[in-house]
């Protein structure tokens, strides 16, 4: 049985659309940043952080006695001009992740931890996205939607955001928060 550690709605929907079987239970981790840690790091542990927390409070719950659990953590990270950016702490700070995106190509990095009876396996994948020039006006005017509070960069590729998405290098499913072909390749080999 596949355990998805997320309470993220975009990777649900990522691995029903993509017919992958799984429940969802998500433990919260702190995310905050060790200092020094660069992008990748960050993403990789936190996606293990998460991974192990759930698969830790699965030994104590009947519901999962007894099965063949594979807990899937994921977390996705920004990166641009050194800058790492998480999930918006507040509307200001959403707004200066986007200034720093504007104009420029960035890099989204999802860390991907599996935890299992065979141990831990963690990989990341990275994809490389370039915006157009996002005006004040329409930075203000997309936080006032709310869709990028909850989103690392502060923004959803898949909504308002495909308006400034000028390029996309690699997969675009790992923007929006899920490598999937990665979770489906992971997955499979570990399921034997």
């Amino acid at each position: 049985m596949l355990l998805l550690a997320s309470a993220s709605p975009r990777r649900r929907e990522l691995l029903r659309n993509a017919g992958i079987e799984f429940e969802v239970l998500s433990v919260p981790v702190d995310e905050t940043p060790l200092p020094g840690e660069r992008a990748e790091a960050l993403a990789r542990r936190l996606a293990q952080a998460k991974a192990r927390a759930a698969y830790a409070a699965t030994q104590s719950d009947p519901h999962f006695a007894n099965q063949n659990l594979l807990v899937l953590g994921a977390d996705t990270v920004v990166t641009v001009d050194g800058h790492v950016l998480g999930k918006p702490a507040d509307e200001e700070d959403a707004a200066r992740m986007l200034r720093l995106l504007s104009g420029k190509t960035h890099q989204v990095i999802t860390g991907i931890a599996l935890e299992g009876a065979r141990g831990p396996l963690v990989d990341s994948v990275t994809t490389e996205v370039t915006f157009s020039p996002i005006t004040e006006a329409e930075v203000r005017a997309y936080i006032a939607t709310g869709e990028p509070m909850d989103k690392a960069g502060a923004y959803a590729i898949q909504g308002i955001a495909s308006r400034w998405t000028v390029e996309i290098n690699g997969c675009y499913f790992n923007v929006v928060g899920l490598p999937v072909s990665l979770v489906w390749r992971l997955t499979a080999g570990n399921s034997q």
